[in-house]
């Protein structure tokens, strides 16, 4: 019943995916891939490398679907596992198929997942884990992630890049740090994607025992109910649902539209919030030049609003047309003027 009253509210399925594997055929995969996605009008990123497959789509249930089944047709992705959940609106503004060294950038050469993760523990057993005094429990996000949600007892590591996590390692390994002695260690993101790296990384360090939550933040929310869960906060997205909350429905925040960073109420009650300029993370990083640039786009995102038109995530063919066809509405009138 729960999810049938979410297909009636949301016209949006959104489905997050990964899968390690070897693909040295991947370049060969992007123009098929990237017309099908077309053809189906679905909007999101993925991301192809040799060492697999990442992202984020989201569209008509119909039309995802069809993407699913296309994709698990692909020999290599015969064991694709994604996750869902709904939208009432499209969250992402485009469609990009996307090659990259890494689908997950860490960069760490030799390092399998495959072969070398640590061990998965599923959303039910996951908070006697991080419960366990002995274990250290790491959240592998970055910091604006973590900064609307989290695990009780997490560490942040204070990272704005995964490829500083290898560093940190390091550092807390060191006489004194977190790491010391190798203990018990539980990691845990969003979807399980880093989680599978980094813990592959720890596991070749030589750390013994590993853990990691199994489908990430998003299956536990799903899965626990609110009343047992140990997470607290929001869950931050990489898409204009911005996060979401147990039950992966929709959160309180929004980007700011200046530094990308998530942002509440409170952060759009400060005075050093400007919509689509800045907010209380980014204010006193913006120079004059790169504030006037802001100001520019929002007036023209306004603009654009006014209109009826798309601005953000826009093509570039969208709005030539768009602004030829104003020309021509003024010049129609124009002429019209002149004949009266």
């Amino acid at each position: 019943m729960l999810e049938q009253v979410k297909r009636e509210m949301n016209d949006y399925l959104v489905a997050a995916l990964y899968h390690f594997v070897s693909l040295p055929r991947f370049q060969s995969l992007q123009a098929p891939l990237q017309a099908v996605c077309d053809k189906e009008k679905i909007k999101g990123t993925l991301l192809l490398a040799q060492e697999g497959i990442n992202g984020t789509i989201a569209g008509p249930e119909a039309s995802i679907r069809r993407v699913l089944a296309y994709l698990r047709g692909i020999p290599e992705f015969q064991e694709l596992h994604h996750k869902e959940s709904w939208s009432d609106h499209q969250p992402f503004y485009r469609m990009k198929v996307k090659l990259k060294r890494e689908i997950v950038t860490m960069g760490v050469e030799n390092i399998d997942p495959t072969t070398m993760a640590g061990e998965y523990v599923a959303p039910e057993a996951w908070n006697d884990i991080i419960s366990d005094p002995d274990v250290v429990v790491v959240d592998v996000r970055n910091d604006y992630e973590i900064d609307i949600g989290s695990f009780q007892r997490a560490v942040n590591p204070e990272t704005t890049s995964f490829t500083e996590f290898p560093a940190w390692v390091k550092a807390q390994s060191q006489p004194g740090g977190l790491l010391q002695d190798k203990p018990k260690v539980a990691m845990f993101c969003t979807g399980g994607i880093r989680c599978e790296k980094s813990t592959a990384y720890l596991k070749a360090q030589g750390f013994d025992e590993v853990y990691h939550l199994q489908g990430g933040i998003l299956n536990y929310l799903e899965t626990v109910p609110e009343k047992e869960s140990l997470w607290e906060g929001e869950c931050f997205v990489f898409d204009e649902r911005v996060s979401v909350r147990h039950g992966l429905q929709p959160g309180e925040y929004e980007f700011c539209r200046g530094c990308r960073h998530p942002i509440n109420a409170q952060d759009k009650a400060a005075d050093t919030f400007e919509l689509g300029v800045s907010c209380p993370h980014c204010y006193h990083d913006l120079d004059a030049r790169r504030r006037e640039r802001l100001r520019e786009r929002q007036r023209q995102v306004t603009l654009a609003e006014q209109r009826n038109e798309a601005h953000i995530g826009a093509s570039m063919d969208a709005k030539r047309k768009a602004a030829q066809q104003r020309r021509e509405a003024i010049r129609q009138a124009q002429a019209a003027a002149r004949l009266e």
